[in-house]
């Protein structure tokens, strides 16, 4: 079969995406033949531009010229600024046709099963300080616990660093120490606790200083992960004086949950005669905790207990045209399935608003997300930004000229099923169905969130390499091309290349990737976002400094 060099994404799109390298005086298609040499992943003129017209890609406006640009000329920075459409709030009806699920319907996966129904992938016990003051005492815990309860991740560095100091003592010279490596991996120690998958740190630099506002969001995010079905409990550490008070995140944890009976245990620093005394305590409270954490057991539960966070970062020119809309596909089939779905990112949302708008269930939902849009952006061009300030050099680099090229293969992971809900940050995941939650568009802060809202698995596209995860949620990464998940094979769990070179399809890749989940929930298929100990956590600081 011939493989295409260049499509169009959308027939009426007037830009298209290179494929692969492509030559000046290539043919692209009858009338279209390319004037210079177009890299891989760069967009291309489907016809002639004058000064001022709107270009389009995935079917919206994504762009307007600045010069006049002849068929077949390379699109770039140079001639094209970002533009996008206005939006109103929902105005038509989007049609949805369920996917078939019929593969999937007696299939089930072994999670682990809380008192309040729901479902968790893995089993975590947290650590978490509610102010940045207590980060050095949360560093104390982890030294403590994690290598003597089996915790400590295989390290192959430590061997390497002896080693280096070994032949250092015995007098080798600089080229003998260079010529050294190392692939030794220390032997881990076998876990105390069975069933607890891991000891999670989650250390920040919030937590005072700020508004009240701020603490209120940080302890909403802290109780999201305390409550989480992938937590099993959870040790926090407090100062006293913190705007982040215990109050004020026990309050957050029963708006959430007023049945809320996980261990929790809270250590107040300024109610302890001595630094020593609360965190031998501490210690002592959590491993008895732990105890009866070790108790619970995976048992079989359906696929609507599955609720799954979207995210793409380091992406290139191919994110919108193969893993994304193959994480939209797996998406679709797990709102099918009565699953959730959660779609984030509200800067990479910037010129499909009025889609989005449309696919909500009613007119309430669109005017609530099309007001958090307008809010946030004008919020952001107050500072001096806005949106169209999105795209990161390496986006740009590789194809991503504007935001909304970008937030249109972005918005791709959301797959096309109706929206049911529109939550601000840090709220939790209510419906089951599509949701979508308001977050920046930086990788961290967004999987943060996600996992705060209750995402108990999560995708991560990317087509340059993004080493992140998140403490409790496994966080499967998928590669918008081959290259690059052969070049970093530690990082890439599923690789989406082959719907580039027309060798799969989109919807066999969904399923695939599906599979792929159903393994990582019910716990024998381990990521490598877990395997390298990626455990990234950023709260969102919305407000300023007081």
């Amino acid at each position: 079969m011939h493989r295409k060099i260049a499509i169009r994404v959308d027939p009426d799109d007037d830009v298209l995406v290179a494929l692969t390298d492509i030559e000046g005086s290539e043919e692209i298609e009858p009338n279209l033949i390319t004037r210079e040499f177009i890299p891989a992943k760069q967009k291309l003129a489907g016809r002639d531009f004058t000064d001022g017209e709107d270009i389009t890609m995935y079917g919206v406006v994504v762009g307007s010229t600045k010069k006049s640009i002849r068929s077949g000329e390379l699109i770039s920075t140079e001639n094209v600024t970002h533009k996008s459409s206005s939006y109103e709030g929902k105005n038509n009806e989007a049609a949805w046709e369920l996917p078939d699920i019929s593969k999937y319907s007696d299939k089930t996966f072994n999670g682990y099963h809380r008192s309040d129904g729901k479902v968790g992938t893995a089993n975590h016990w947290i650590f978490v300080p509610l102010v940045f003051c207590e980060s050095r005492n949360l560093d104390m815990l982890k030294a403590a616990l994690k290598k003597t309860l089996g915790y400590s991740f295989d390290d192959p560095y430590t061997s390497f660093a002896q080693d280096l100091k070994k032949a250092y003592e015995e007098g080798s010279n600089e080229q003998n120490l260079r010529n050294i490596t190392s692939n030794k991996f220390s032997k881990q120690k076998e876990r105390v606790f069975k069933n607890i998958d891991g000891l999670k740190f989650l250390d920040h630099g919030l937590g005072c200083g700020g508004t009240r506002e701020d603490a209120q969001t940080l302890c909403g995010l802290i109780a999201g992960y305390i409550n989480h079905p992938n937590v099993a409990g959870a040790t926090v550490l407090s100062l006293g004086c913190q705007n982040a008070q215990v109050s004020l995140l026990e309050e957050e944890i029963y708006s959430r949950a007023p049945q809320f009976d996980k261990p929790l245990l809270i250590f107040e620093q300024q109610k302890f005669a001595s630094e020593r005394e609360m965190l031998n305590s501490a210690i002592r409270e959590t491993f008895i905790g732990m105890i009866s954490a070790n108790q619970i057991n995976r048992e079989p539960a359906n696929l609507s207990n599955i609720c799954l966070g979207v995210e793409c970062g380091g992406s290139d020119g191919f994110s919108g045209i193969s893993a994304n809309p193959a994480i939209g596909k797996c998406a679709d089939l797990i709102v099918g399935l009565e699953g959730s779905v959660i779609l984030s990112e509200f800067p990479e949302l910037c010129g499909v608003e009025q889609e989005l708008c449309n696919r909500c269930i009613d007119k309430e939902t669109a005017s609530r997300f099309a007001s958090l849009m307008k809010s946030y952006n004008a919020r952001a061009e107050a500072h001096g930004s806005g949106f169209k300030d999105n795209p990161s050099p390496g986006n740009i680099k590789d194809g991503l000229i504007t935001d909304a090229i970008k937030s249109a293969g972005a918005a791709k992971k959301g797959g096309t099923s109706p929206i049911v809900e529109v939550l601000d940050y840090p709220q939790p995941v209510t419906k089951k169905g599509l949701s979508l939650l308001c977050t920046p568009g930086g990788d961290v802060e967004s999987t943060t969130a996600m996992a705060g809202s209750g995402a108990n698995l999560m995708v991560f596209s990317t087509g340059l390499g993004t080493p992140t995860g998140n403490p409790i949620t496994p966080t499967i990464k998928i590669s918008t091309n081959s290259e690059l998940a052969k070049k970093l094979p530690d990082l890439i769990d599923f690789d989406t290349g082959s719907i580039i070179r027309g060798e799969s399809s989109i919807d066999e890749l969904g399923r695939d990737l599906l599979d792929l989940l159903i393994e990582t929930a019910s716990g024998s298929y381990k990521p490598k976002a877990v395997i390298l100990g990626q455990d990234d956590f950023l709260p969102w600081k919305r407000g300023v400094s007081l």
